[in-house]
């Protein structure tokens, strides 16, 4: 839901720049748009109505007695519960929106503990003449800023921030540590000059007197799972499958349509089976597979094994090869920062049959893997966050050593004792998670429509990976738990399948129907002055002369021409 922006401080030019940022930013909120303006204070919105769809519940929005203005991005799936504790507030809407505003009157900044949602959102004191700034647990929902000349901006876009006049100028420690590591920066980092995150669950104070940032981690996960017990086998089975159903049901809570999305693997499968189980008498709920029409990636075979066991509509999305091109392009203009290869174009189709077909939310089956320590590299140690890859999936040799030596190979925090949740840990906030989400959430509202992630409900989250090595990995099954939790539910083909990881022909249209297209990307990059050219035109020619075991290097050459 919807799109956050605002210029804090004193500028001349507001309403022509807040104007500009909304408009950039109208695919995430076209149902609405507005901006409020007072002083030094600029809050602008776009909307995209889920919850209430009344126009009571535009934003931005204000509380009762006018102190308190929010614009908010995201939903808070668990607000009518939090509602019904707040009989002392007037709410004028049905809205979250509303709910978001009494809870931070009642509670202040320990109001963010009680939200179990997605979001980021800004809420501004008139009296204090203060911002409170923050963002959910997992960094679900984006939240970028930059503080030029003593003046705030901020937006759910990195292209909003560049309309108000901040440079595009590249972060070149971050460019050189995704070439030669394949990482994408910091929680905190983007690939811009002057451009930050907000990390998840952090928040920020601004003082419009003092103009200093010192973002604050509100969610300790860490401690967290120190107090998370580790649970029997069968109280933990009849927990965990408690939540999950409560998690599934809260992000049906909806105004409009909701559907999901599914693929051939453990965890979508488990959503499908689930959402049948909680709505036994709805079969019109859709969903969503994309595919490509090639027997050795597809799971449209599994996708409609376990379809014909409910009468669920499937929509099944085919990624073209000769649409691959223009979607692209297309996706890069959403995407501003390098994102996943031709898995996240084929996943743009789904959001856009979705709304064609006017269903504006989607739930998919992210964080089960990094929960339950579901990916290959857990158990082999080969060190790589590439699924299916023997090979090192970068090529650092093509930059030269001036570009070359600017990288800096990230230690990740190892605040556990053990190896295996270290390794979660950095895929929840590090790696995995941090980028699924960021591709994930532009492909989703770049088609004006939601993406919701129940397997990351942070209680789940927090209970599978508090438990024992021994219950997500047995006998050299990943999931262990989670499959013996599911059995009931699913067939064994699909319970006790492996891990597959969720592909496309990727490499061999690269090589071959893509090949003229993506001789000239190439060509493009290696005219930058950071790119040894001969070197990464010989590595393009071995490729296609059959060096192809991955072409995760290849995309970044790709993918960075794009975005440039």
């Amino acid at each position: 839901m919807c799109g956050i922006s605002g210029i804090i401080g004193n500028n001349t030019n507001v309403e022509f720049l807040i104007n500009k940022m909304l408009k950039i930013q109208h695919h995430r909120g076209p149902d609405y748009s507005n901006y409020w303006l007072e002083d030094n204070v600029c809050l602008g919105h776009n909307r995209l109505a889920i919850i209430d769809l009344n126009e009571s519940s535009n934003q931005p929005m204000f509380s009762n007695d006018g102190r308190y203005g929010v614009v908010f991005n995201g939903e808070i799936y668990n607000y009518k519960e939090l509602k019904s504790n707040l009989k002392e507030y007037n709410f004028k809407t049905n809205s979250d929106t509303e709910v978001l505003i009494a809870m931070f009157i009642k509670y202040g900044k320990d109001m963010l503990s009680y939200l179990n949602g997605m979001f980021s959102f800004v809420i501004f004191d008139k009296k204090e003449n203060k911002l409170f700034c923050a963002r959910d647990r997992f960094g679900v929902k984006p939240f970028y800023y930059s503080l030029q000349n003593g003046v705030l901006y901020f937006a759910s876009e990195i292209k909003a921030i560049w309309e108000v006049g901040v440079k595009k100028e590249k972060n070149d420690k971050v460019w050189s540590s995704y070439l030669v590591y394949g990482s994408y920066g910091l929680p905190h980092e983007t690939f811009w000059n002057n451009i930050y995150q907000l990390s998840a669950g952090h928040y920020f104070e601004y003082d419009l007197n003092k103009k200093e940032i010192q973002p604050v981690l509100w969610y300790d996960f860490i401690q967290n799972i120190k107090n998370t017990p580790q649970l029997e086998e069968k109280e933990l089975k009849e927990k965990y499958l408690e939540l999950l159903i409560d998690s599934i049901k809260l992000r049906f809570r909806a105004d409009v349509p909701v559907g999901f999305n599914i693929s051939g693997g453990l965890d979508s499968s488990t959503l499908l089976a689930l959402v049948n189980k909680i709505f036994p008498n709805n079969h019109s709920i859709e969903a969503f597979t994309f595919y490509s029409n090639d027997d050795k990636y597809d799971e449209l075979p599994w996708v409609e094994q376990m379809i014909s066991k409910t009468d669920n509509p499937l929509n099944k999305c085919l990624l073209e090869v000769d649409k691959v091109e223009d979607l692209i392009n297309h996706v890069s203009v959403y995407q501003d920062e390098p994102f996943g290869g031709f898995p996240t174009i084929a996943y743009s189709n789904i959001f856009k049959e979705a709304r064609e077909k006017g269903i504006i939310v989607l739930l998919d089956g992210q964080g089960m893997d990094e929960s339950w320590a579901g990916y290959d590299y857990y158990q082999t140690n080969t060190g790589f966050t590439v699924q299916g890859t023997k090979t090192s999936p970068v090529r650092p040799e093509v930059l030269t050593s001036e570009f070359k030596v600017l990288a800096e190979k990230v230690k990740y925090p190892e605040p556990f004792d053990n190896k295996l949740q270290n390794l979660q840990y950095r895929d929840l906030f590090y790696t995995k998670i941090p980028r699924a989400l960021r591709f994930n959430d532009r492909i989703s509202m770049m088609y004006s429509t939601e993406l919701r992630e129940p397997f990351l409900d942070y209680r789940l989250v927090e209970l599978a990976f508090a438990q024992k090595e021994e219950i997500k990995i047995k006998e050299g099954k990943s999931k262990w738990m989670l499959r013996e939790l599911v059995k009931d539910l699913l067939d064994d083909t699909i319970a006790l399948a492996p891990k597959r990881p969720l592909q496309t022909p990727q490499r061999e249209w690269i090589a071959n129907q893509l090949k003229e297209f993506i001789s000239c990307k190439i060509e493009n990059f290696s005219n930058n002055d950071f790119i040894d050219k001969k070197e990464i035109l010989k590595i393009w020619k071995e490729y296609q002369e059959g060096n192809q075991d991955n072409s995760f290097y290849l995309w970044q050459w790709i993918n960075l021409n794009e975005i440039v």
